[in-house]
């Protein structure tokens, strides 16, 4: 079932595949929309019940037109689907999302799949550079130069061409513009990991940006019995890269969470 959900001053994109039991929510990157997950959907859907949405401005989301919270969001999607607790797996800008609601309300929560995560509230894993020259790029018009800086950076793991990774991150480069002014980050979490309280698996990616690699690092060292996973062949597109090991680290977290 597809459908528009309401959130505070605007809607989101969504997906529910039905099932039982437990339900597993999906959260997607930064570097692409919810289509990330589509290689892994059927094999995470099978006999469970799995959501998916788009964040405001991503994929088949509208773009947002009010100030608005990750975290905020992801609550009134739960709600919606009268979801009262959850297994999240979330990626990059999505692994923030997730630990935001784990730590603002931790009965919602019932354990963490982590790839490649984000993280508020660490000085250090600021992209900074990045940012910068994914601005002057844009201020150049120049769309093929952020694709290529975000290969570089995100998607170095891919050999030839890498059409996938391509799309994704080409689709959501005006996400990245439309958002931007909107978006109010969700409360410092790097220093309250050790809050954590739930069953958590972190999956780094080997291959992925080294300032984003030792940030992974150190989360997992701070989340109390977190499982570190290393993937040796993924970059910050895990789900890409190693599929069967992604679903596998994911199925077997629900499983211990349930």
């Amino acid at each position: 079932m597809e459908l528009m959900v309401p959130v505070k001053d605007g809607e989101v994109w969504a997906q529910d595949f039905g099932g039982e039991g437990l339900p597993l929510v999906l959260l997607h990157p930064g570097v692409a929309d919810s289509r990330v997950w589509d290689g892994i959907l059927p094999r995470l859907s099978e006999g469970r019940r799995v959501i998916r949405y788009d964040a405001r401005g991503y994929g088949r989301s509208p773009a947002p037109t009010a100030s608005f919270t990750l975290v905020e969001d992801l609550t009134a999607v739960l709600d919606h689907f009268g979801v009262a607790r959850a297994f999240l797996a979330g990626s990059s800008m999505g692994g923030a999302t997730a630990i935001g609601l784990a730590l603002s309300d931790p009965a919602r929560v019932a354990g963490l799949a982590l790839l490649v995560p984000g993280i508020t509230g660490n000085p250090e894993f600021a992209m900074a550079e990045f940012t910068a020259e994914v601005g002057r790029l844009a201020e150049a018009g120049d769309v093929e130069g952020i694709v290529a800086l975000a290969r570089r950076t995100s998607a170095a793991a891919g050999t030839g061409d890498d059409p996938v990774a391509d799309e994704l991150i080409r689709g959501v480069i005006p996400s990245w513009f439309a958002v931007h002014p909107h978006h109010v980050p969700d409360p410092p979490a790097f220093d309250r990991l050790a809050e954590l309280a739930v069953p958590c698996v972190l999956a780094l990616g080997e291959r992925d940006d080294p300032e984003v690699v030792r940030c992974n690092e150190e989360m997992a060292a701070r989340i109390p019995g977190c499982r570190l996973v290393r993937l040796r062949n993924s970059d910050h597109f895990p789900t890409l890269r190693e599929p069967d090991a992604v679903a596998a680290l994911i199925l077997e977290a629900y499983e211990a969470a349930r």
